[in-house]
């Protein structure tokens, strides 16, 4: 769907990156290896978004890391094409919202570091029916092309693990 949009696959990569978890920062050889692309290829699609106001970036030594830039008008709207592209706009709407006592869900794995992947990772915090997000998963899968894996942490074991980090995203909070 998104590519009859978007031809350029490199330009595709870099918005799944950049803009699922808007707080991972990047840098232009480390996207270039990461997604199998020449650097010339990334440093043009990185340019034209820096120009758009897309992303912002800063130096750091030798290095230009770059990120999403949350004030750019249309990011939430970018965001949430993203989220349904990935089939995660209807995990959290289908899925999270119906299983009562949870408190946070954060998405992790390849699909928080911004690459496609069949697989959609998630932590869950708190105390969910097991049985019937059995059941919500099973309903799921079958709407989105993809497998949805998870594991579930109490409050107090969420505590002492690190999950706000650039490799999770925090997908839905209580709060």
């Amino acid at each position: 769907m998104l590519e009859t949009l978007i031809s350029s696959k490199t330009r595709i990569k870099l918005l799944l990156r950049l803009f699922l978890n808007p707080g991972s920062k990047a840098y232009l050889r480390g996207l270039a290896d990461e997604f199998g692309e020449s650097t010339n290829a990334v440093r043009l699609e990185l340019n034209r978004f820096e120009e758009a106001g897309m992303l912002s970036s800063e130096n750091v030594g030798n290095k230009k890391f770059f990120k999403a830039n949350g004030e750019y008008p249309l990011f939430g709207e970018i965001r949430k094409i993203l989220l349904k592209y990935t089939g995660l706009q209807d995990v959290i709407s289908e899925v999270i919202e119906e299983l009562g006592d949870i408190n946070q869900v954060f998405l992790t794995g390849d699909l928080a570091m911004g690459k496609n992947s069949n697989v959609v990772s998630l932590i869950l915090v708190g105390n969910p029916d097991k049985n019937y997000l059995l059941q919500l998963i099973s309903k799921v899968e079958e709407l989105i092309p993809k497998k949805i894996q998870y594991l579930i942490y109490s409050k107090d074991e969420a505590k002492s693990l690190d999950l706000e980090n650039e490799r999770t995203l925090l997908l839905w909070n209580e709060q």
